[in-house]
């Protein structure tokens, strides 16, 4: 899987959100924090706020907030409110392929992609980015023979 810089920043910026929660951030306050630039970033916020990720709130005290509690928004919430499902495969979703022959075995393969996917995803919360701790099942994925090494 590629993460975009799109995900990464949206990523980000979730994350600082839930360490204000229940309060408010500008998006200058977020871009400058993560090193982010100001109008992606409010881009971003904007496809956040669209998903009810996020709310904005106009005035002086305004900015944005989480909608959730950080503990029931996902990475992948936020993943497919910037960049859509998990695992398209050319813009389809992978059930509704159709491969010639006995190379319809490619569907699966790319089924069992979005199912892992899901499995790290789904499971990541904002609380836990938050944290600064990951799920054990998750943190235990990073332990793994070889998963520090880009391949």
């Amino acid at each position: 899987m590629r993460v975009t810089a799109r995900v990464d920043y949206a990523v980000r910026a979730a994350r600082e959100l839930a360490l204000a929660h229940p309060g408010t951030l500008t998006a200058d306050e977020i871009a400058e924090r993560q090193q982010l630039p100001l109008a992606f970033t409010k881009q971003i916020l904007a496809r956040l706020r669209r998903a009810s990720v996020v709310a904005a709130h106009r005035g002086g005290d305004g900015g944005y907030r989480l909608r959730p509690e950080p503990g029931e928004v996902t990475v992948a919430d936020i993943v497919r409110a910037v960049e859509g499902p998990l695992a398209d495969v050319r813009g389809e979703a992978p059930e509704a392929l159709a491969y010639p022959g006995d190379a319809d075995v490619l569907r699966a393969l790319w089924i069992a992609t979005r199912a892992g996917l899901r499995s790290v995803l789904e499971h990541v919360s904002l609380a836990d980015l938050a944290s600064g701790t990951l799920p054990d099942r998750i943190e235990a994925l990073t332990e793994a023979a070889g998963a520090w090494q880009r391949r």
